[in-house]
């Protein structure tokens, strides 16, 4: 029985404006590119969840990029489980007839119903350093695609040396795949990440290095859709959240701990949250805050306080039919505003791993592990320092297909997802 064949590469950043302005640079794709509205909070996690499931945050369960353990009183940001995305896959009932599928880079991915895994998964050892290594299902497909493409290097991922380099490694191994139809999952998703780290270093309206990123993308584009029209397969791109100027920061923590609501430990003259007697903190993710509040007659207080803080657009209490890794209370930054994660307001109270590339141990995402600081080889703790972000899902998204997906454009991701799924249930 022969199954539909699928390409899909999600794009971070592509937002429908930049494909508009750099139309030139993706012109040897032969893509048409249509605007496409992203979940909210507009966010990675939360963008690959919504397309795997064809559903809501509020459903599927990714609200950010992290959640908040409450009974641990512990914040998980980047946990890679397949089981924190919650709900049926849009090709589950495909596979339950024979189709295959495979997914590469994407979150979220180890453990998911899927015949072909690939992520980055390194080792950290115990006095300190990384053994770079990525998980792989069937586990020889490491091996292979180092043999081919050459060793993946996870800080061209993320943190002050991520480049163009991670998404022409990517590039290139999905050529691999792609070039091996015997063994490549009749459905492969894949992801290119580079535009991310250019647009949040620069902004969206840099000339200086943001047209060279474009034209690696439109080359990169440009040998995935080839290479998806030699193997017989049809080919969906899309834009997981557009990336809009940042101008100004906004520190819900430090607001917090004013008032007395977000308590800290003091170590060696260092600060460490204490989320056990806190009665308030925020975990940022960009231009969204989840702020969790154990005791509910705290709830009018807390707001209270953050309605005083610059930077924010709207406070509201998680809804009623909100999934309960949702904050009582939610912040939407302002255009333009963003949140960051800190609580101290001098540099000397920072915590260890301020410093460093530390995605797991920091309360909130922090777009400042993109540079260096200070002292060498370390992190920068300047906020002033990041050019763009996103979060808010005003700005749009984008989309092309070499396929009719739908007999009517797809308005929003929910909406693509739905019509990916409806695609290859007619297979």
């Amino acid at each position: 029985m022969s199954h539909k064949k699928l390409l899909i590469v999600q794009v971070a950043g592509l937002g429908a404006d930049l494909a508009n302005a750099h139309v030139d640079a993706l012109a040897g794709t032969g893509l048409s590119f249509h605007a496409l509205r992203p979940p909210f909070p507009a966010v990675t996690c939360t963008a690959q969840a919504t397309f795997r499931t064809a559903s809501a945050p509020a459903d599927h369960g990714m609200v950010c990029n992290g959640f908040f353990d409450r009974d641990a009183r512990r914040t998980e940001f980047w946990n890679q489980s397949a089981r924190l995305v919650q709900g049926c896959r849009v090709w589950t009932r495909f596979r339950e007839r024979g189709g295959t599928v495979g997914v590469l880079f994407w979150q979220q991915i180890l453990g998911e119903e899927a015949d072909l895994v690939f992520s980055p998964a390194p080792v950290h050892k115990h006095h300190g350093g990384m053994i770079q290594a990525c998980y792989a299902l069937p586990r020889e497909l490491e091996e292979e695609l180092t043999r081919n493409v050459g060793a993946f290097n996870l800080r061209h991922y993320w943190g002050p040396l991520a480049s163009a380099k991670a998404s022409l490694w990517i590039t290139a191994a999905t050529e691999t795949l792609l070039d091996q139809p015997e063994r490549c999952p009749d459905v492969l998703l894949t992801y290119l990440p580079h535009l991310d780290y250019v647009l949040q270093r620069h902004g969206p309206t840099d000339t200086k290095h943001l047209p060279d990123e474009m034209e690696i993308l439109g080359d990169c584009l440009t040998r995935l859709a080839k290479a998806a029209d030699s193997a017989g397969r049809e080919l969906l791109v899309w834009g997981d959240y557009a990336i809009t100027p940042a101008t100004q920061v906004a520190h819900p923590n430090q607001v917090l701990r004013r008032d007395g609501l977000l308590e800290v430990r003091r170590i060696r003259g260092m600060t460490y949250p204490d989320l056990y007697a806190s009665r308030a903190f925020a975990m940022v993710d960009h231009q969204v805050a989840h702020v969790f509040v154990p005791n509910p007659d705290d709830i009018g207080k807390v707001r209270q306080c953050l309605e005083t803080m610059e930077g924010v657009d709207r406070i509201e209490p998680r809804a009623a039919h909100g999934h309960p890794r949702e904050g009582e209370l939610i912040l939407t930054a302002a255009p333009g505003n963003w949140f960051a994660y800190p609580w101290w307001d001098d540099p000397r109270e920072a915590p260890d791993y301020a410093r460093h590339v530390d995605i797991h141990s920091k309360i909130g995402f922090d777009p400042c592990e993109l540079f260096w600081g200070w002292p060498p080889m370390s992190v920068s703790l300047d906020t002033s320092r990041v050019g763009g972000t996103h979060g808010r899902n005003d700005a749009l998204a984008c989309f092309a297909t070499t396929t009719k997906l739908a007999d009517t454009l797809p308005e929003n991701l929910v909406e693509l997802a739905t019509a990916v799924r409806t695609w290859l249930d007619n297979a």
